[in-house]
């Protein structure tokens, strides 16, 4: 029978060359890429990352083995498909090398401790890339990473206590177990006053000002707000107190229009937006979806906090904010405020988090100590016990 505890032990690993190992964490490193831009793809779009097999998009080829080996086959086919030689985003070559890369940096940071540790944290990165990408463009974190995470993080405590600086699998387990709590219920309480606090922005207009609702956007005297600013997520709806909504066919008095992205409500009737190729409104004000943080992010938080403790989430909400205020002010300055207002949180979140790994041990005790000591001041006891070894 397999003994988890003789595989995960330093000293067989120490049987083999170091860097044999660090050959190997790349390699593996760079298929576990490959696959994560299938999850990239396709988990925003909700189809199966199992099926259907490898494939083509342009022209449906189903992509063969020994055409599907990381890094050297996109090279090899000069970034094309080997069917169609339609051209294939050097996205999936970055991909495949960024997590190769890491895998790798995470065995010459850890392998030596734990190779256990270090297999965990390359998958906890991986996670982090998905993440970032997916929200990048989709303005989404799924739930198979955020709330996934979270169960796999809990369960990756129990299997390597290390993981939260301890032997002993109970403490390692309760560490994760307030690292989700801490993680997901601050972001959480931040979602939730920013919503009330900044949720909605309100242009105040000049009495009976025109709207137009056209197919790209909406405009305003004086300016054009594309939908794509507005409607970040689902839930986002653009509301107008409207003393008349004209459609082409139709006129509505005195009605409230609600507009998101799968439904328009004019009055107390509901039309299919994608049906509805002009729109014009004659209001004083319109109010348009403000939010620079979602659920998703909570979630994320949490699973953040399954793996690496609440001490973790603190540090990569703290960081986030200032590397996304640097950004925004970057982005000010080259004459591009606009794109400021694109960029989801996420990604903040996960080089944050990312930076917590990777960060020496000095600073995650220095860290951990002046936590302890603010939460001692403010609680009459510390949510978890800060290891002395992180």
């Amino acid at each position: 029978m397999l003994d988890l505890n003789n595989i995960l032990d330093p000293w067989v690993w120490r049987q083999v060359p170091f860097h044999f190992w660090s050959v190997v964490f790349f390699v593996f490193g760079s298929m576990v890429g490959s696959f994560l831009n299938v999850c990239i793809y396709r988990m925003p779009r909700d189809i199966s990352v199992v099926t259907p097999p490898s494939h083509c998009p342009q022209c449906d080829y189903k992509i063969p083995w020994y055409h599907n080996l990381p890094l050297f086959t996109w090279l090899i086919l000069r970034g094309r498909c080997a069917q169609c030689r339609k051209p294939i985003s050097p996205r999936y070559l970055a991909v495949e090398l960024v997590v190769g890369l890491l895998f790798l940096s995470c065995w010459l940071l850890f392998g030596e401790l734990s190779p256990a540790l270090a297999m965990v944290y390359g998958f906890v990165l991986s996670g982090f890339v998905v993440a970032t990408l997916i929200d990048i463009e989709h303005f989404i974190i799924p739930d198979e990473i955020t709330l996934g995470g979270i169960g796999v993080g809990f369960l990756c405590s129990l299997a390597v206590p290390v993981l939260h600086g301890t032997e002993i699998r109970a403490e390692a387990m309760r560490a994760s177990f307030w690292g989700i709590l801490v993680g997901g219920g601050v972001v959480y309480a931040i979602v939730r006053i920013g919503k009330w606090v900044f949720g909605r922005q309100r242009f105040n207009l000049g009495e009976d000002t025109t709207i137009v609702f056209g197919e790209e956007g909406v405009t305003l005297p004086g300016q054009n707000i594309p939908y794509e600013e507005m409607f970040y997520r689902k839930t986002d709806v653009v509301i107008v107190p409207a003393k008349k909504a004209e459609l082409i066919d139709r006129c509505f008095p005195n009605a409230e229009v609600r507009l998101s992205q799968s439904l328009l409500k004019i009055g107390k009737e509901e039309f299919d937006p994608e049906k509805v190729a002009y729109l014009e409104v004659v209001a004083d004000q319109i109010i348009i979806p403000r939010e620079a943080m979602g659920l998703g992010d909570v979630k994320f938080m949490g699973a953040i906090g399954a793996f690496l403790g609440w001490q973790a989430t603190l540090f990569s909400l703290m960081f986030s904010s200032i590397a996304g205020a640097l950004v925004g002010v970057g982005l000010i300055v080259i004459g591009k405020r606009e794109w400021s207002s694109r960029l989801p949180y996420g990604p903040y979140i996960a080089l944050a988090a990312a930076a917590w790994v990777f960060l020496p041990a000095s600073i995650h005790e220095a860290w951990n100590e002046n936590l302890e000591t603010f939460v001692r001041i403010f609680l009459p006891r510390s949510p978890a016990p800060v290891p002395a070894d992180l």
